[in-house]
């Protein structure tokens, strides 16, 4: 008989922070989601969503997109309908990266950057970042399917030093215990 958790299956995905100073160009986080087949999980994303770009099944997909972090409340939001996506896909990592327009910019030049996930009112993580200060991109939630089809949400925020460019090619590798 099977547990009476459902898995997670809807998820909000939230990252806010403060406009940069006057005399700075603007600071803008990106979130970026990353497929991976089942049958490759730490291989090359499927396919990747971001600023630019959704899901081709409409499942995973930006709701807001801040530029500069003007605004009140979360600057960015994505939503993952989990429950939706294809049964070929075992693994979705979800990153932020920092635009570097302007010069290398890392956590510690972001004005007050938080991230807050959740499923309906249930808040699952949250984090300020401040466990990569050096990085330029993090990945901050791991969604893995398991043997029975439902989703497990792996909370953490590991940080790289990488562009959006390189950073989907890296966020899907596997982590080190």
């Amino acid at each position: 008989m099977s547990g009476l958790s459902k898995g997670v299956e809807k998820v909000e995905i939230s990252v806010k922070w403060d406009p940069s100073p006057r005399t700075e160009q603007a600071t803008d986080l990106d979130l970026v989601a990353a497929t991976y087949l089942a049958d490759d999980p730490h291989g090359a994303p499927d396919y990747v969503v971001h600023f630019d770009s959704r899901s081709p099944d409409g499942t995973i997909y930006l709701n807001r997109d801040s530029r500069d972090g003007l605004g009140l409340g979360w600057d960015e939001v994505m939503i993952l309908e989990l429950e939706r996506l294809a049964g070929r896909y075992g693994r979705v990592v979800v990153g932020v990266a920092i635009q570097q327009r302007g010069g290398r910019r890392t956590f510690a030049d972001v004005v007050r950057p938080g991230l807050r996930i959740r499923e309906g009112y249930t808040e699952l993580a949250g984090d300020d970042f401040g466990g990569v200060r050096d990085a330029t991109a993090a990945t901050v939630a791991e969604f893995v399917r398991d043997d029975s089809g439902e989703w497990d949400f792996r909370s953490g925020v590991r940080g790289f030093d990488a562009d959006l460019e390189e950073f989907p090619r890296l966020m899907g590798a596997s982590r080190q215990a």
